[in-house]
């Protein structure tokens, strides 16, 4: 990766921030937890895939039409985020693995 793929990466991030401040203010609440969770527990390819600008675009049409945030993901909001990565590996899962496979002084 050199410097211009860099460069390039944070434009379009920050390309990315103006978009989910341009939501109303119900969408960038959930939206925002919604990022945190993935960046703290999600899928491992979540920088390589189009997860995080797919939900921002499925907002953007929600929030075109007049729906509220609620309305459009339901009120279980982990459960949404939840089954948007049902099928991908976690780090969390990757943590809990390397965990469970080594024995530490406790586990003698």
């Amino acid at each position: 990766m050199g410097i211009q793929d860099i460069i390039e990466g944070k434009r379009q991030w920050r390309a990315h921030v103006a978009r989910v401040k341009a939501l109303p203010p119900d969408y960038q609440i959930v939206y925002n937890e919604m990022q945190k969770y993935y960046f703290k527990v999600g899928p491992v390819d979540l920088t390589e895939g189009d997860l995080l600008g797919g939900i921002l675009e499925f907002f953007e049409e929600g929030a075109a039409s007049g729906k509220g945030v609620l309305d459009l993901i339901g009120t279980d909001v982990a459960a949404f985020a939840d089954g948007l990565i049902k099928d991908s590996r976690t780090y969390a899962e990757l943590y809990q693995e390397s965990a469970g496979g080594q024995a530490g002084p406790a586990g003698k």
